[in-house]
């Protein structure tokens, strides 16, 4: 993926900038692969709004991917590198031996006519091969990780994102996570070898409000512009400080910064090093 500018026009185009879709090899996804998205614009069963700021967007259809990589030893042909609408990574439709198609994550520099495999056993470590984590030698770039065996991948799928094996001690790989967080994970977990497609995502700049509307996201007001009843930051004339200890919702819970993990999360025992912390 490239990244272009456009002639200034506009105030919102002077910022701007798009994707260049340069990559994309094919415009129509498979039509057996995708089923037609459904929205709720935040709101739940009784037409409550339960998620704020949701709404309108532009039509998209999900795209099945395959999380799970479970055909096995069989080896499948790169049809297609595809654009997906919902997710910044791009996608790889792959042609199995035996007829059936399948959508993944495409890793960084997958091209059309390589053949990828997944495997319970060893296989080449190459991008877009899929195998048990044990079998990953150390400092090789990994994603799409379960966290359960056959449970299909998790974590490390959003675009540009790689995680490093760090070594494979006992039941358990230590894997460095795209955060800096240091964990175990079951020797047994997939995961396919490489980085996820797509790292210029993070360097686009949307420009304008209207581009936001596109992704389905509404305007979001300030606390500090609110009427006292309706936000603990609201109420007085002009700018004013909040006049709060710290920052808090909408609903009067502390916010921003807050750390919200259970201290008794089942996993805690499986994070080695916590992000943003250096190791001991």
């Amino acid at each position: 993926m490239g990244i272009k500018k456009v002639k200034p026009t506009t105030p919102g185009r002077r910022q701007a900038t798009f994707d260049d879709f340069l990559d994309i090899t094919k415009k129509e996804p498979e039509k057996s692969l995708i089923v037609i998205k459904k929205r709720q614009g935040g709101r739940n069963a009784q037409g409550k709004i339960t998620i704020r700021h949701r709404g309108g967007g532009a039509k998209r259809y999900i795209r099945k991917i395959d999380f799970t990589r479970d055909k096995f030893d069989i080896p499948a042909r790169v049809a297609a590198i595809e654009y997906d609408p919902n997710r910044g990574a791009r996608i790889a439709l792959l042609n199995y031996e035996d007829g059936e198609k399948r959508y993944i994550i495409a890793p960084v520099d997958l091209k059309v006519g390589e053949t990828v495999i997944s495997s319970k056993k060893q296989v080449e470590i190459k991008r877009g091969n899929a195998m048990p984590i044990e079998y990953i030698p150390a400092g090789v770039a990994v994603y799409n990780i379960e966290l359960e065996p056959g449970r299909g991948g998790k974590i490390v799928r959003g675009a540009g994102n790689l995680a490093q094996v760090m070594g494979v001690e006992g039941k358990y790989a230590q894997i460095k996570l795209p955060s800096g967080e240091i964990r175990l994970v079951k020797k047994e977990c997939l995961c396919a070898v490489g980085q996820v497609s797509n790292p210029d995502k993070r360097h686009i700049i949307l420009g304008k409000a209207g581009r936001m509307r596109y992704l389905g996201v509404r305007p979001t007001v300030r606390g500090t512009a609110m009427n006292p009843i309706d936000h603990p930051h609201g109420g007085g004339e002009g700018n004013q400080p909040i006049g709060l200890k710290g920052p808090k919702t909408k609903w009067g819970k502390p916010a921003l910064g807050v750390k919200t993990r259970k201290k008794s999360k089942f996993s805690n025992k499986l994070i080695i090093q916590r992000r943003g912390k250096k190791r001991r």
